[in-house]
């Protein structure tokens, strides 16, 4: 739930900003997909304000988590129906059991890689693909930087959400890969915590409401601090 920060930072960083290159992991690539399909902002924010997000997490035992998969696909087919990029896109998601993280580009995304790009492990089950099973790109790296030079990127203004205890410390523990020094990033996050761990897994249209609007906020506290 933390990634509906990125829509309201989305709304006032628009105002200034066409990418060339958007990448996201995780609900980033959801956020990522739309953006790049040229979702208005006010559309984006009305998709996390929208009770069909808060079902997405539905609690359904079965052999690999505790989520049930069916609206967490419906959601991933919509957007994919929805949005298709005007700009380059790619979206990151990890093989299992091998932990290998594999990036899938523009023309190349299906519903599949945006369901995989959100099964997170141990709680959605893994996505079926080409014979291989993948889970959320945000397991082994939620602020996939290094994945936009791996497309060419040169600078990257990059949204982290995910700046909680619980978060980095998983982080901490796991092997995340990083850009190369060549790479000016522009790394922005929330002024304040967003959240408790509940807050972020569980919705609620005020807490998505407050999010965005905290999103709306420091974009436009940052805008001095990014140059075109």
């Amino acid at each position: 739930m933390f990634a509906a920060w990125e829509a309201g930072f989305w709304k006032v960083l628009s105002r200034r900003l066409k990418p060339d290159l958007v990448v996201g992991a995780s609900a980033g690539a959801w956020n990522g997909w739309a953006i790049a399909g040229g979702c208005p902002p006010d559309e984006l924010i009305a998709n996390w304000l929208d009770p069909r997000t808060g079902g997405i997490m539905r609690l359904g035992l079965h052999p690999t988590g505790i989520l049930r998969p069916e609206a967490l696909h419906a959601e991933a087919r919509r957007l994919f129906e929805r949005f298709r990029p005007q700009v380059d896109f790619a979206l990151t998601m990890v093989e299992v059991p091998r932990l290998r993280v594999r990036i899938v580009r523009g023309a190349e995304v299906g519903w599949e890689h945006l369901a995989a790009s959100c099964s997170i492990p141990c709680a959605f089950p893994p996505v079926r693909i080409e014979g291989r099973s993948y889970v959320d790109g945000g397991f082994l790296g939620a602020l996939p930087v290094w994945a936009a030079e791996a497309q060419g990127a040169t600078r990257a203004i990059a949204l982290n959400v995910l700046t909680t205890l619980p978060y980095r410390l998983v982080h901490a523990l796991l092997p995340v890969r990083a850009p190369s020094a060549a790479l000016d990033v522009v790394k922005l996050e929330p002024s304040t915590p967003l959240g408790s761990l509940k807050e972020s897994v569980c919705w609620s249209r005020e807490g998505v409401a407050r999010m965005i609007e905290q999103g709306e906020r420091d974009a436009s506290g940052a805008l001095p601090s990014i140059t075109m």
